[in-house]
C-alpha cells in the first residue's frame, strides 16, 4: 500500500538583501530566541540564495521562500510569494 503523506516543505520569511545575479536573489532570514541562562533576547541571521524565475523581487522586499532541491551549487530555496514590497527610492526623473 502507497503512503498518501506528502513531505512538508520549510519556509522561510526575510529581507531580500541583493539581486544582483539573474534568477537569483539572496534572502535574509533573522530568528530570534531567549538564552538559556540569562535570558537575554538573542538576534541571529543566515543567508538563503533563493531562485526567482521571473527577476520579480527587488532589494528591500520582505519575501517567502520555500526549500527545495538543489538547483545550484548554492541554491535550495525559491521564491513562493512578495510579503511586502519594500520602501526603494523613486526613480530620479532629469528636467527638460
Amino acid at each position: 500500500m502507497a503512503s498518501t503523506r506528502q513531505s512538508v516543505r520549510k519556509e522561510r520569511e526575510g529581507v531580500v538583501i541583493s539581486e544582483a545575479m539573474d534568477k537569483t536573489i539572496v534572502v535574509r532570514v533573522e530568528r530570534r530566541y531567549h538564552h538559556p541562562v540569562y535570558g537575554k533576547v538573542i538576534r541571529q541571521h543566515a543567508k538563503f540564495y533563493a531562485h526567482d524565475e521571473k527577476n520579480e523581487a527587488h532589494k528591500g522586499d520582505v519575501v517567502r521562500i520555500q526549500e527545495i532541491r538543489p538547483i545550484s551549487k548554492l541554491k535550495r530555496w525559491r521564491l513562493l510569494e512578495i510579503v511586502r514590497r519594500g520602501s526603494a527610492a523613486a526613480p530620479v526623473e532629469s528636467a527638460p
